[in-house]
């Protein structure tokens, strides 16, 4: 394993052990529930949101290290931006785990979430990394209904 793929791995593991934001938050202004019937990931996301920036953001439930590390790395990066700036945010990392091997990412815009580039090797992954991030859009909407994977 290359020096970066070890630095990353360990990254994962250190945010799936020790998550950030980690826990309820209530009073929440935003909230919704996803999950993935693949690997039995369960998360919820409570939002604080003053206008259209999202002034905290905590996840909860049970999930495996990609997920859970996931969500931990996503709640610390989103912090402080607007919606739009989330959305953007979000499609710059679907890309990262979506896109051709061969395709550069763009480690400038991604920070700490260039660690999940290499879950597009294994395509049933994709939606444990991802599903923190569709749960947060879905709370930003006001959605309702539980969000999942398939």
């Amino acid at each position: 394993m290359s020096e970066i793929s070890q630095l990353y791995q360990d990254m994962i593991l250190d945010h799936n052990k020790n998550p950030r934001n980690f826990g309820a938050l209530k009073p929440c202004t935003h909230f919704a529930e996803g999950y993935n019937p693949l690997c039995g990931d369960h998360l919820n996301v409570y939002a604080i949101m003053d206008g259209e920036v999202l002034k905290d953001v905590h996840f909860d439930g049970n999930g495996c290290a990609i997920s859970k590390s996931s969500a931990s790395i996503m709640t610390q990066l989103v912090k402080g931006k607007t919606k739009q700036e989330i959305k953007e945010l979000f499609s710059t990392f679907q890309h990262l785990v979506t896109a051709p091997m061969e395709e550069e990412a763009d480690a400038d815009k991604l920070g700490k979430l260039i660690v999940f580039a290499g879950v597009k090797e294994f395509p049933s992954r994709i939606k444990c990394a991802s599903l923190a991030w569709h749960t947060l859009l879905s709370a930003l909407e006001n959605k309702s209904n539980m969000i999942s994977t398939e």
